[in-house]
């Protein structure tokens, strides 16, 4: 361990705890609880669809619905039991402690303590223990574990209760409890785990991130973390763990309603595959000015841009996926080093980071826990900071020094598209502000640059023109029970994040390799008619990407190829499949290919007949270690 900073590091993780995905939803108002909160648990469902539940307080009295399987399941449930109330919280579960099943579905319930909980406990196994509990729980749950201790602590004070309750959980949590004579009025309280809320014409509403809202209100707050928020039918307040009121921070929201739907669509990622060209759009243009990169209203100084002398990316999954490629285009323009360190890791390899370090934190929902808490280690060791993100008000957003919102949307679907791709869009911006700002090119190259970023929308849309013919290409892996993948340089970057996709959403097996890596041992997987997607677009490269689809075209692989239009191939040569991109400058390759691949991972998963919008074992927002 290194001296000076491995004590740091060392407490700094022990602080670390873990927490899940759950979704939480709570209403009080005026309105039709039950019909709102079922509403709002399928919008949510994408953060957990192993159970669901639903709890209405109504004169004293809480009634619970829940079981386990699918928000449809509960609301056939509810349609024979007809709980009633206008106040009430509900939960759709991703499971971590305990098994599915319908005793382990939320909300949970001890004596007049009604609770739903997104996160982890680490310490209920001693609370159990501390408080007499074994024996008298329901569930193997931590968090019917809480739902006890406030009860342990409670005598007609919440504020008591629920302060004295949290100063005894280690983890991570966001709470939304009721007391049965605490009449029309609902209880959260946070740490990590997200709680938005906002006052509707009929009542308040809180949920576990801004989807479910959205419907109700454009104004919203986050409740910061360690404070308790009471709504009411007619206002909401706010109060620290001392008991002192808290002015609310208002946020505006800038997401379109009508995107929330699927909008005709049988799939809500077809619909944001669909959706692509018009949020790259919005999301490239506001920061153009003159032709130029402007981030000036996110704040961002060309000082950060031109001072750092290394790039740290850190992001999870497909926002990884994301910063290889702004690691290739970063590298390859602006000629300074670039880490993309996987987030999960990043807390276990002792990193290295410092005041030169220029750190961008990647993450379309903004909680992911595993870059969250790296981005925390990032500042405490000086570490100026950027983040992408989708959501406004989000942890990572709020933890970073500077954050840069991609126009996205809200994306429904697991399996991500359109945030991936308006996180590129953003990239490519940095990357052009920082040849700027270093002083790296002359006006002409520029000026070329961005023209082509302004492209990308138009190209993208004559993709999604061909969506037929990609439906076919889709056709010919279909019952593949593997399929490779192979490029260099860029192509390979985006590969990874194809892969991906199709085994999120198919099933497949699915690995992406670097070509040049084909004879250290994988080609021995290649054998008779075994799928290969090859992509080609990057020119220097061309020849020796040939030569090696060759060499597994040789083994007896069948080939799918996507390679630029009017490419010249020798004419002699058979090849599976192939599908002509439109043609940009080779750093902008990546956009095409990315939402061809996008769209036969769909359409794999779609004929095969599976739940494209939620594939099995997965969760939208990956917030547990």
């Amino acid at each position: 361990m290194r001296s000076g900073r491995g004590t740091a590091y060392n407490e700094h993780r022990k602080m670390r705890e873990t927490n899940n995905m759950c979704g939480i939803i709570g209403y009080t108002g005026k309105g039709n609880a039950e019909k709102i909160m079922l509403d709002a648990l399928e919008l949510l469902e994408y953060r957990g669809y192993d159970s669901a539940g639903i709890a209405l307080l109504n004169e004293g009295r809480t009634r619970i619905c829940k079981r386990a399987g699918r928000v449809k399941q509960l609301r056939e449930l509810c349609a024979v039991e007809k709980p009633l109330g206008q106040c009430g919280i509900g939960h759709t579960r991703w499971a971590t402690h305990g098994g599915v099943c319908d005793e382990n579905a939320h909300p949970h319930r001890f004596g007049k303590i009604t609770l739903i909980h997104n996160g982890i406990i680490e310490n209920y196994r001693e609370l159990t223990e501390k408080y007499s509990l074994e024996g008298r729980l329901k569930s193997e749950t931590d968090s019917e574990v809480v739902a006890a201790v406030v009860e342990h602590f409670y005598q007609g004070d919440p504020y008591s209760a629920i302060r004295r309750t949290v100063l005894k959980l280690k983890g991570t949590f966001a709470l939304a409890i009721m007391f049965d004579d605490q009449e029309d009025k609902i209880f959260a309280v946070r740490n990590v785990s997200p709680i938005v809320a906002a006052v509707t014409t009929d009542g308040a509403i809180l949920a576990s991130d801004v989807t479910a809202i959205a419907p109700f209100s454009s104004d919203y707050f986050v409740l910061p973390e360690f404070h308790v928020a009471c709504l009411t039918r007619n206002n909401i307040e706010m109060f620290d763990l001392s008991g002192d009121h808290v002015e609310i921070e208002w946020l505006k929201m800038d997401w379109d309603v009508s995107r929330s739907g699927k909008g005709g669509y049988p799939f809500y990622m077809e619909k944001e595959i669909m959706e692509q060209p018009q949020v790259i759009r919005e999301t490239i243009m506001p920061r153009i000015k003159d032709g130029k990169p402007d981030f000036s209203q996110e704040g961002i100084s060309d000082e950060v841009l031109r001072d750092c002398k290394r790039i740290c990316v850190i992001a999870c999954g497909t926002a990884m996926h994301a910063g290889l490629v702004g690691k290739s285009l970063i590298q390859a323009m602006i000629g300074i080093h670039v880490d993309v360190v996987m987030a999960s890791e990043f807390m276990y390899n002792d990193p290295v980071v410092n005041r030169d370090t220029l750190v961008v934190a990647i993450s379309q929902s903004g909680e992911t826990i595993d870059t969250l808490e790296a981005l925390k280690f990032a500042r405490k060791c000086g570490s100026p900071s950027i983040s992408i993100v989708n959501v406004r008000g989000a942890s990572i957003a709020r933890e970073s020094e500077y954050v840069i919102y991609t126009n996205a949307g809200p994306e429904i679907a697991v399996a991500s598209t359109k945030a991936y791709t308006t996180q590129l869009a953003v990239l490519y911006l940095l990357t052009a502000r920082m040849a700027m700002a270093r002083k790296l090119w002359q006006e002409e190259e520029l000026s070329d640059f961005m023209k082509e970023l302004e492209r990308v929308p138009q190209v993208m849309e004559r993709i999604l023109e061909t969506k037929e013919e990609i439906h076919r290409l889709a056709g010919t892996i279909l019952n593949a029970r593997d399929v490779f993948m192979i490029g260099r340089g860029l192509d390979y970057s985006i590969l990874l994040e194809g892969s991906l996709k199709l085994k999120e959403v198919s099933y497949i097996h699915s690995e992406a390799y670097a070509s040049g890596e084909l004879k250290h041992g994988t080609i021995a997987l290649i054998t008779e008619d075994t799928p290969v997607i090859a992509v080609v677009t990057q020119d220097k490269l061309k020849s020796k990407e040939l030569s090696n689809i060759r060499e597994v075209q040789s083994r007896g692989a069948r080939v799918l190829l996507l390679i630029k239009e009017n490419e010249t191939m020798d004419e002699k040569e058979q090849w599976s499949c192939v599908y002509r991109l439109p043609r940009m400058a080779d750093p902008f390759m990546v956009m095409p290919a990315s939402i061809v691949l996008q769209m036969i991972a769909y359409y794999v998963s779609l004929d095969k007949g599976l739940d494209v919008d939620k594939p099995r074992n997965l969760a939208k927002v990956v917030t547990v270690e």
